[in-house]
Order: C-alpha cells, then structure tokens, then sequence
C-alpha cells in the first residue's frame, strides 16, 4: 500500500510538471564551460505571503538578503538574488507548481515551503533536480528520514517539541493525555512523535481528535465535545496559526478553559502571540491559562540588535505601528546566513554552478511540451553538502548540524499565558530536561536529566487557579466502572456476596468504599461477580480480564504479585500478607530431665571441656607461684576439679596470684556469666511456658520432604510453590475450605492427608482463631501484600493509594480490620512451637575468645618458665652429673614442680658461695 500511494504521488507530480511545462516554460540553456564565479546566484524563497507568518519572512529574507549582499566578507564578487514566490496552495498538493517555477529558473536552493505538507511533495522534486530545500516551519520529524536527502530543516524538529511536552506532563504525574491535531502531515506525524515518547515515560494519548486544516467552528464543535467526554482533562492542541486560535476559542465556548483542564500547545500559539504583539485582552481572553511552547534563542548583543532593526524595518507596517517578530523569523534570517556561507565554502572551492538535462524526462518529449525547462543541478550534492559543514554565530545562537541532521542544541521555553501577555515558567532543553536556568547556562556542567533537578515555576491554570489540576476526571458519558468481586467460597471474611442480591461484603469491600468515600469526586461503579461459586477463582485471570477490556477494576483479596503487576497497576497494599506454613502440633510438659534441654547435647560437651581446660590452664599458672595449688598429685586433681567447676557458681576458695591466671580467669567467668544467663532464661521459658512440637519446620523441611503439601485453590500459591521453590507439582493437593484443610491436617500424610499447609497469613490468622491444634511453623517466606487492581497507568490507582494511606493514619484501616478479623486466636493463650535449644553457634565466639586468651596465657608462660630454666640450668646439671637425656627431662619437670621462690632462693645462695 506505501508502493502503491509513493507511486501515486510521483505520477501526479510529473503530471504537473506537465501541465507546467506545457504552458511555455521556456528553457534557460546549459551553462558553458568557461563559466566563473557568477556576479548573483538565484535561489528562491516559496512561502504564503499573504499570512502573519508568510509577510514576517518575506521581510526577515530581504533583510538577509540586503545584509548579505552588502557584507564583503561573504560572497565578496557575488550577489544573492532571491526569487519570492506566492505559495498560494500551501496547504494542497498543487502548490508544486509555483516550486516549478522556481526550479526552472536555475535555482541553486530554495527557502520553503511553509508547510511539512508541501515539503513531502516537494521534496521528491527536489532529489530528482538535487536542489536542496531549507524550510524552518516544515518540522514534521519524518522529513529528516533518509527518503528526503535534499530536505534541510533550519529550526528545531517537532521531536524535540513532543519531547518536551511529555516531559512536561510527566513532570506534574499525569498519564494520559488528548491530542487534537490537524490530520495532515504535520500532524498526524507530530502526535505520533509525541505518543512514543509519552510511551518512554509510561504515559499514553488516550483520545485523538483529529481535525481537518480548514475545518469550520461548527467541525471543531463536534470534536472538542467528543474529548470533552473522556476522562483526561489534559488536551494537547498541534495544530497552524491558521486555526489553532479558532480552537481555543471553540473550548471556551465549551467551558473547556474552566478550573481542571489542561491545555498545552505547541509553538503555533507562542508564534501567533509573538506576531501579533502587543495582543488587546480580547485576543488572548480564550487562552488565559494555557502552556505553549516557544524555540529557545540565547540572549546576545546580536539578537537585541536584531530586534531594534526589525522595529524600524516593520515600522508603519501594520496598523500598530510594526510587525510582531517570532522565532521562526530569526531562523529565516539566519537560513539565508547559512545558504550563504554555504555557497562562499563552495566558490572559493573553485567550484562553479552548471545545470544539465534529466536524461529521464528526455524520453517523455512532446511536441507541445518544453521539458527541456527542468534542470539537474549538478553540484547540488555538494552544495547539500556545504550547508551541513556551516558552522557559524547567527542571531539564533551557534548555528551548527548534527551528524543526524538537525541543529544542535534544541531548546523551548514554556510559556504560560497571563493577562494580554505571557510569563516564561522554565525551559527545555535536550541536554538536561526542564529547568529554570538558560540552557547555555548547563551545557559546561555533564549532563543530569533525574526528577529531583526537573524544576518549574508555578504555572497559573485555566479557571486562574496556581492549584495543580487533577488532570482527569470521570467522564459525563453514563458509563459505570465494571468492578470485577472475586466469588469466594472460603474466607468469606474478607469478600463474600450477600445472599440475593447484587451487593458484596467483606474486609476488602469495607477498605474501598471507605477508600472511595475520601476521593474528592464520585466514582460511578458496579460490582460484578467473578466466580461460579463452587470453588475460589483465579486472582491471576480476574487481572488479566482487566486487561482485555472485561472489567475496569477488581477489588478483592487479590495479592500483588511479579506476575499480575505486569498486567496490571494496583494500589498501594492494604493489608500486608506472606506466606507461612501450618501444620499440625503437639503439646510437651515438662519431665524430670527438663533441666537438661536448654543446651544441645554439644553445647553441653564443649561446655565440659571448657571447665576442666580452663581449671587446667589455671593450675598450670599458678602451681609455682600459689600454696593453693600445690600438694600431692591427688590433691591436685580434686583442685583442678573443684576449681574448673566452682567457677560455674562463682565459689571458687582458691585464690590466683599470678597476673597470667587473674588474666585468664577474668575471661573465663565472663563466659560463665553469659552461659549461666542463656541457660536460666531458657530454662525459665521451658518451664513456664506451653511447648507446642511438629516435625515440620518449616519451607525448608517441606522442600526436602517427600510428603503431600496443601494450597488453597485458586490460589498463587500452587505457582509459587512449583517455580520459586522447586516442589514437585504431585505432591501439592488442592483444599477449597478451612474445614477441609483441618481435616486433610488432621489425617496426616499416612491417612491420606497433607503434612502441612501452605497460605498466605491473612488466612491462617482467621483459620488458626478457632483451631488450636494446628500452629504456624517457621518463618514467613515471602513479603507479599493485598491491593486494587486497576487498569495500566489509571489515575484513579494513584488516588486510591493515597486514600489507602490517609485510611492508615486516621486509624479507620485499623478498625475495619478489628471489626472482621480480630478474634480470640489460639495462638493468644501462650501456646508456641517448641523453643530452639541454645547451640554451640550461639557461643562460639566467647569460646574462641576464652581458648585464645588459654593458649596466650600458656604461650608465655612456658617463654617464662624455660628463660628461668636455661638461667640456673648449669647449677642443676652440675648437682646431677651432667646425666643422659631422661635425667634432664627428670631434672626440667623436677624444676617446674618447685616452687619457684625456692629455686631463686637456692640460685641466690649458690651464687653467694661461688663469690666467696
């Protein structure tokens, strides 16, 4: 179908040039070639002229021209002449005729066309003569694909401007949008573009209206009242200076500017303010409020100097007393600027202007037809070429290309019409989003496009209201919201249908009706049944139907999970609600053995070692030193003993004098203190408190099991349990009731019951409130909540979270949770799973710590004890005879058995002798 209209459009083009050329277009020759640098260069300029932006660049153009041509260092033997000509079609597809007539007069370039209309047209013409075309109104983003190589635009591309309305719209929360637009060109490819990048940021146009150009009042009528009935109240108006003004003025006959609507445009207002200024307050009564869009130009000395000529060149033009000048007539100036500087580079490249027959129209030759008339330009290529090489400081700023074709730096400002003027309430640029500073004034610092540098100033709204509109609304249309209720047929607590009748209750229904009644709008719904009643449905297709248009909305005991939020928005969780595992229980009393169970039989062990080491390492230290720990060797035993386990009490008799044994007992009764804490406190609870056992511990347990596992039916549960846990599907058994769950409980995995049951906490509290045998084992396994499920992107999800929250502080959440769901639970009379015995992993490290300060203490202990061996080693060797290797074993244990007061006394003495 593309080839088919691609094919269409170039047969009428041909047809025209036919109908042209048959009218006696004369030819203009081949240039010869002893041609030089020419004394003027002909390039056109096609525009409507007899509109306000068409009269603003014909003067802009002449004044280029003028400047140009009186500027030696441009051109310096050269003169531009520029051919206007009348586009007098520029809405339709005959305006190539007046094109023709440009191309047929050796046009090097041509300034226009006005509209991206004529510009896709055109533009075939124009690869085929190679005869560049640079237009800054035509900014339909599809003329830069690679279809339309001669196609220059010399302004900012729409791209960027749609950009910059949804970065605008995301930056007060809105989500959805109505475009009403010109359905031509310029603006169909417009809202496209301003669609997908609303799409980048989770936004949507949820109503095209679009319009003819030449549409009457009564044409705009029907379609604005058509989005008046939608619910987005944020209307993005792209449209010409033609009509765009009558459509303002249709919405506020409307009542479309009154307080809750948003009206953003793009830079047709902002031009059509410009040009008209200073505007009477009946001009800009239809538009107070509204946002418009106007290409950003840095403030310079050449832009004020700019102004003040353009004053005096429009002076007594107008009846108020000079022409208004918009942005689009700067870069009108600065496009013939560009041109030429373009055809400088190119002369002065001794490169001249020749112009040859299309050997393609030589083959339809007639006898009445002067196809001879059309001309390639054979160094439009290169010509195309230099004008993207341009790089100069024109009055809009640095005038430079990108390698995509556009002109760097592309900016807006966001206007906010106030009064019979505007006030300018930030900008946008393509380097860092929305700000209130100039761009220049962040293109040296890196780029930071986060919400938090995003900034505004405060924008006054239709209905003169500095108060953030809402931005949608329900629509006035009759239709009611389609609640999809799940039809549960257990735990009817939190959602059940009243019996004969239409009507819901529940927990869940109490939370959004009270959430509903804090909205400051009504919400017209309807609860619709989603159910057969004989088993619970799927909350995961409830979701999905949301999707495919079945319902608007689900309320319900519906968990937010991976999967359904991919689907769907929900509201913010209003009860929170993992899943746990319930199985069943017995009670342990306490025997005459209890004091044994708060250690582990490890714990125990290493205990008993510690005590006989650390009496050991005491006595080691202090057997030389301390009365208390000498005697004979079975008296020493039964002291070592005695003191390792007197420590468990604090009644140790021994005293320690040595430094190293205080050290290592100060540690070791540090450690006794904490495990004589641990042991009493879990004693305590042993004995004081109902012991409630299970072989089932938990998830884990379950996992490495064999055994059947239950799940409420309908269900994530069974999903969750199959792919996050890696349970085999047969073991899981489906259960619809409480009363069947506490039977397949109750019967167990041997009577063809299950061994536990796996639900979301919210269940279990009210299926555990009455049944005292069955208790929650393990910890909660998953951090799952319950919300309202909303279509993607609905505001209402967003108001509703914020009632959701309000409901939470006022306490109101609270009590519609105690008015269903608080009950006297078993789990309230104290009963509990059986208490974890304390480990050696709870004490590891005061025992590493203790075994430390052991082997330090021994460590130098012995650097001590063999320092004062080798000393009097020689007197002791001497008194023995200097024996074999046992007598000096015999003699270094006889040495550490002395008392060491003694051996210094006896060294004393014997060193006393030797002086005398």
């Amino acid at each position: 179908m593309a080839f088919q209209r691609e094919t269409t459009t170039m047969i009428g083009v041909w047809l025209v040039v036919l109908m042209v050329l048959s009218k006696g277009l004369s030819s203009t020759g081949v240039v010869p070639d002893n041609f030089t640098i020419p004394s003027f260069v002909n390039i056109g300029v096609l525009y409507s002229f007899n509109t306000s932006v068409g009269r603003m660049v014909k003067t802009a153009v002449q004044a280029a021209v003028d400047d140009v041509n009186s500027d030696p260092s441009i051109l310096a033997n050269t003169k531009l002449k520029a051919s206007l000509q009348e586009d007098t079609k520029y809405r339709g597809f005959l305006s190539i005729a007046e094109a023709l007539q440009l191309m047929a007069t050796q046009t090097v370039a041509i300034i226009g066309p006005q509209t991206s209309t004529t510009a896709h047209v055109i533009s075939h013409i124009a690869n085929e003569l190679q005869v560049p075309l640079l237009s800054f109104t035509a900014t339909d983003p599809t003329l830069s694909s690679l279809q339309f190589p001669f196609f220059i635009r010399t302004a900012f591309s729409d791209i960027y401007e749609m950009t910059a309305i949804a970065d605008f719209v995301n930056y007060f929360g809105w989500r959805e949008v109505i475009a009403v637009y010109g359905d031509d060109d310029h603006g169909r490819n417009g809202i496209g573009a301003l669609g997908d990048k609303l799409s980048e940021r989770r936004c949507k146009i949820s109503f095209k209206a679009p319009m003819t150009p030449e549409a009457t009042r009564e044409e705009i009528t029907d379609v604005l009242v058509q989005a008046a009935l939608e619910e987005s109240r944020v209307v993005v108006l792209h449209t010409s200076t033609a009509w765009g003004p009558k459509v303002l003025s249709v919405a506020k006959s409307l009542g479309m500017m009154e307080n809750g609507y948003v009206w953003i445009t793009t830079t047709f207002l902002s031009t059509w303010l410009d040009i008209g200024s200073p505007l009477s307050s009946d001009a800009t009564d239809d538009m107070q409020g509204v946002i418009t869009l106007r290409m950003y130009i840095p403030d310079s000395e050449r832009k004020r100097w700019f102004f003040s000529r353009w004053k005096n060149l429009t002076t007594g033009k107008t009846a108020n007393g000079s022409q208004g000048l918009s942005t689009y007539g700067i870069f009108a100036y600065d496009t013939v600027y560009a041109l030429a500087h373009a055809l400088d580079a190119f002369f002065k490249q001794g490169n001249q202007i020749t112009f040859s027959r299309d050997p393609k129209l030589s083959q339809l030759r007639g006898d009445n037809i002067h196809l001879d008339a059309v001309k390639i330009f054979n160094e439009g290529k290169l010509l195309h070429k230099y004008i993207y090489e341009v790089n100069m400081t024109g009055v809009s700023g640095l005038f430079k290309f990108t390698s995509d074709g556009d002109l760097v730096n592309p900016a807006y400002e966001i206007i906010n019409v106030i009064g019979t003027g505007t006030r300018r309430v930030g900008y946008w640029s393509n380097y860092t989003g929305l700000s209130i500073v100039p761009p220049e004034a962040l293109y040296s610092k890196p780029p930071n496009r986060s919400s938090a540098s995003q900034k505004l100033l405060p924008v006054l709204w239709p209905g003169e209201t500095t108060h953030k509109p809402r931005g949608w609304v329900f629509p006035n249309n009759g239709r009611m919201l389609k609640i999809g209720v799940p039809k549960r047929v257990s735990y009817r607590e939190f959602v059940s249908q009243v019996q004969g009748t239409d009507m819901f209750k529940g927990f869940c229904i109490d939370v959004f009706l009270s959430a509903v009644n804090l909205l400051p709008y009504a919400v017209p719904y309807k609860f619709v049944s989603y159910g057969d009643g004989d088993s619970n449905p799927s909350n995961t297709e409830l979701a999905r139907l949301i999707t495919a248009g079945v319902f608007d909305a689900a309320v319900g005991d519906i968990t937010i999970t991976t999967e359904r939020t991919k689907m769907v928005d929900f509201t913010q969780p209003y009860i929170e609600s993992g899943l746990v595992v319930v199985a069943s229980v017995k009670k342990t009393d306490s025997n005459a053995w209890a004091f044994f169970m708060p250690f582990t039989p490890m714990m125990w062990t290493v205990t008993a070692v510690f005590f006989l080491l650390v009496g050991a390492v005491v006595w080691i230290l202090e057997h030389r030193l301390n009365d208390d720990f000498r005697g004979p060797p079975k008296q020493q035993m039964v002291t070592i003993l005695w003191f390792s386990f007197s420590t468990m009490f604090f009644a140790h008799r021994e005293n320690t004098v040595s430094t190293l044994g205080r050290f290592v007992l100060l540690i070791w009764l540090f450690v006794v203190l904490i495990i004589n804490s641990s042991y009493t406190a879990s004693l305590t609870s042993i004995l004081t408190v109902k012991q409630l056992s299970s072989p089932v511990k938990g998830i884990e347990s379950l996992r490495s099991s064999k055994e059947p596992i239950g799940y409420l039916q309908g269900s994530f549960t069974r999903n969750y349990l199959i792919d996050e846990i890696g349970i085999d599907e047969s073991r899981l058994v489906p259960l619809k009731t409480p009363e069947e769950t506490a039977e397949a409980l109750k019967k167990g995995p041997q009577k063809g019951g299950v061994a536990a049951y796996v639900d979301e906490r919210a269940y279990i509290e009210l299926f555990l409130s009455s049944r005292c045998d069955y208790s929650i084992v393990g910890q909660e396994f998953t951090r799952n909540g319950w919300g309202f499920a909303f279509p993607r992107d609905s505001p209402l999800a967003v108001d509703l979270s914020t009632a959701i929250l309000e409901l939470a502080e006022n306490g109101d959440l609270q009590r519609i949770h105690d008015k269903w769901l608080l009950s006297s639970a078993c789990l309230s009379q104290g009963a509990k799973l059986e208490v974890d015995r304390l480990n050696l992993r709870s004490f590891w490290g005061l025992y590493l710590v203790c075994g430390l300060a052991c082997v330090l203490a021994l460590l130098i202990y012995c650097i001590q004890t063999m320092r004062q061996y080798s000393k009097h080693r020689p007197e002791e060797l001497e008194s023995s005879g200097h024996g074999s290797g046992s007598s000096c074993l015999r003699t270094f244990l006889t040495f550490i058995d002395e008392k060491e007061e003694i051996v210094k006394s006896r060294s004393k003495r014997k060193k006393m002798e030797g002086i005398s």
